[in-house]
């Protein structure tokens, strides 16, 4: 995994701490997943935020990322109500 450090911000816009350019090709226990962003520059990507704190950048198009993606909507749905 390859992450990118910005600084500052581009008009009212802000930066990312970190930014994927580089996507990861293994796939991850969903379990460990507890939230996720979506990225569409440098990459389309999906940063995925374990419960320890790494970050992990994956394509979207992974079949195993939607599925992930579904899950914490389905956890953060349950605790919202």
């Amino acid at each position: 995994f390859t992450f990118l450090p910005l600084l500052g911000s581009a008009g009212s816009q802000p930066m990312r701490r970190f930014t994927c350019v580089t996507l990861s090709t293994q796939k991850v226990d969903i379990r460990s997943l507890v939230k996720y962003e979506k990225q569409h520059v440098p990459v389309n990507a999906i940063m995925f935020i374990t419960a320890k704190g790494f970050k992990i950048c994956v394509s979207p198009e992974q079949r195993w990322v939607q599925a992930a993606i579904k899950k914490i909507d389905q956890k953060r749905s349950r605790k919202g109500t």
